[in-house]
């Protein structure tokens, strides 16, 4: 294995080893504390651009399943098309991987992908060092390769442009209720959980003008980066609320664009939410949920017009974790109710949205 060194935008240095591709890389360092999930975290397009640390000390050690793709377009096991997180960073790699669904060991993987993966690294200290500064830049570093240092690409650039649909993407054409989904960079299991509630999916890119389309309710998907970069999306989104009152339904990107179009502000978490351990409480009760999360950015509560209310609030820091407007059927989630990987006890969401189509 190849010597490496993770630098971080303050200087702090953390000395490992390559167990992936072998090319230098930058971006937005960012820690995430579930145990498993590492295939649908990867390829979970909200982590692109960035260098996605595990807390979870040993990974690798169930391999990877195959990248197979469904009768109706969908992958199979994986959230996306790709690997989108430019490099994973674990404490220990386990070259030896065992299960079923196995195909190929994460280090294999990968190299395929063209991705970089360093183990060898006390991710419990680096994780210390980013929930005291907050998440940062940072460079991967091969020894080899001195001169080849690579600049990262975060901070006003508009990663869901990189992610979403170029065209439109229609599943289970002509059954039940027509849905328009906006794509920021949506996973897999929002598209498979609408679908396995018999609706018609049109899938449509980020900046898709669809207020003149037909169709019975609209969904607007998570995505990568700054909000505030889509503001095509938000006014679209804008317009149609104007236009009409048919339901919408958000989820993590898709719950700070409805918030922006109802006239909120939004604002970035320190170190964010990256985990499957998030408890929400739904607001006005005393139900609890343990969710699924990925963002680092959050709604702030306090910009909501008198027309909107706080949904869900975090239960660690109290941040927004959805909002829902007081008189139309239109209401949205920062978790993720579709999960995986994570707990699937907020599923109902999608119910709750089918159940509003008129």
């Amino acid at each position: 294995m190849k010597k490496v060194t993770l630098v971080l935008s303050d200087g702090t240095s953390f000395r490992g080893e390559s167990f992936g591709f072998e090319s230098p890389v930058a971006g937005e360092v960012v820690f995430n504390t579930a145990m498993t999930g590492y295939p649908e975290s990867l390829t979970d397009p909200s982590y692109a651009g960035q260098l996605m640390v595990l807390t979870y000390p040993l990974v690798g050690n169930y391999g990877v399943p195959p990248f197979s793709i469904e009768a109706d377009g969908i992958p199979s096991f994986m959230e996306s098309d790709r690997i989108y997180a430019s490099a994973i960073i674990v404490a220990d790699y386990s070259e030896r991987n065992s299960h079923w669904n196995s195909v190929e060991s994460l280090g294999d993987w990968l190299k395929r992908e063209g991705v970089p993966g360093i183990t060898g690294i006390d991710t419990r200290e680096l994780t210390k060092v980013l929930r005291e500064h907050g998440v940062m830049m940072g460079k991967i570093l091969f020894d080899d390769q001195p001169d080849v240092i690579p600049e990262a690409e975060y901070e006003g650039v508009n990663f869901v442009d990189k992610v979403s649909c170029k065209n439109v993407i229609r599943y289970n054409e002509g059954v039940g209720k027509k849905i328009v989904l906006v794509d920021c960079g949506v996973k897999a299991n929002i598209i498979r959980c609408l679908v396995e509630r018999n609706v018609e999916v049109v899938r449509v890119p980020w900046n898709y003008d669809y207020t003149s389309m037909d169709f019975d309710g609209l969904f607007l998907a998570n995505g990568p980066g700054d909000p505030d970069m889509c503001v095509d999306a938000v006014n679209i989104l804008r317009r149609q609320m104007n236009i009409s009152k048919k339901p919408i339904c958000g989820i993590c990107m898709g719950n700070q664009l409805l918030a922006k179009a109802g006239g909120a502000s939004i604002y970035k978490l320190k170190y964010g939410h990256r985990s499957h351990n998030q408890p929400v409480r739904m607001v006005g009760t005393n139900n609890c949920y343990i969710t699924s999360q990925n963002h680092g950015y959050a709604v702030d509560a306090k910009t909501l017009g008198k027309e909107w209310e706080e949904f869900f609030v975090n239960m660690n820091d109290g941040s927004n974790e959805g909002i829902r407007h007081k008189t139309n059927p239109w209401f949205s989630s920062q978790f993720h109710p579709e999960a995986c990987s994570g707990p699937v006890d907020t599923e109902f969401m999608f119910d709750k949205f089918i159940d509003t189509l008129k």
